[in-house]
C-alpha cells in the first residue's frame, strides 16, 4: 500500500469525522468555509505548506502554526480541534487529503455538482451565469463551475463533470472532419 493511498484514507476518515460533527452541531456551512480557507492559506503560503508537510518538525510546532493562522482567520472551534486531534496522532500532513474529502461530502449532502469548463476565450460573467443555470438544470444539482482558458480549443467548450467530457470544441469538430476525410 503506497503512503499518498494511507494519506488519502486518513484525510477522509478525518474529513469523515469532523463532517459528521459539524452537521450535529449545525455549523456545516462554517466548517466548509474554514476548509477552504484552510486550502488557501495552505496553497497560498510556501512557508506554511513547508511546516505541515515537513516530518523535520514535531506536531506541537505544526499545530502551533496552524493555530495561530486559524486564531487570524476566526476558525470554528469544532476546525481547530480537528488540527488539534491531527496533530495529536502525527497526521497534519494528511490536511489536503481532509480537506479534499470534506469538501466532496459537503458537495454531496447539498446536491452540489462540480464541473471544470475549458474555453477558447475567457467567459463573461453572463456566459458563466448562463452555463452555470444550463447545467443545473441538466445535472438535476447545483452546479459548481470552475473556467480555465485554452486558446488551442479554437472555439466551443469542454465541460468535465466527473469522469464524463463534454466536447463541444472547435478543434475537436476539426480533427474528427480531418480524421473523416483521411478514410474517404
Amino acid at each position: 500500500m503506497n503512503d499518498q493511498y494511507r494519506e488519502t484514507e486518513a484525510g477522509e476518515r478525518y474529513a469523515r469525522a469532523a463532517f459528521d460533527l459539524a452537521l450535529d452541531q449545525k455549523i456545516l456551512d462554517k466548517v466548509q468555509a474554514d476548509a477552504e480557507t484552510l486550502k488557501a492559506l495552505l496553497t497560498e503560503s510556501a512557508e506554511l505548506r513547508a511546516v505541515v508537510a515537513s516530518p523535520f518538525y514535531k506536531s506541537e510546532v505544526k499545530l502551533n502554526a496552524l493555530l495561530a493562522v486559524a486564531a487570524k482567520a476566526k476558525l470554528q472551534e469544532l476546525t481547530k480541534k480537528t488540527l488539534g486531534v491531527m496533530a495529536a496522532n502525527g497526521r497534519l500532513n494528511h490536511l489536503f487529503p481532509l480537506i479534499t474529502a470534506f469538501n466532496k461530502l459537503y458537495a454531496a449532502h447539498k446536491g452540489i455538482v462540480s464541473a471544470e469548463v475549458t474555453s477558447a476565450a475567457a467567459l463573461s460573467d453572463e456566459q458563466t451565469a448562463s452555463l452555470k443555470a444550463a447545467l443545473t438544470k441538466a445535472l438535476g444539482g447545483q452546479a459548481d463551475i470552475r473556467t480555465q482558458v485554452d486558446p488551442a480549443l479554437l472555439g466551443g467548450l469542454k465541460v468535465r463533470v466527473g469522469s464524463r467530457l463534454f466536447d463541444a470544441s472547435l478543434k475537436t469538430k476539426l480533427d474528427s472532419l480531418k480524421f473523416a476525410l483521411k478514410k474517404a
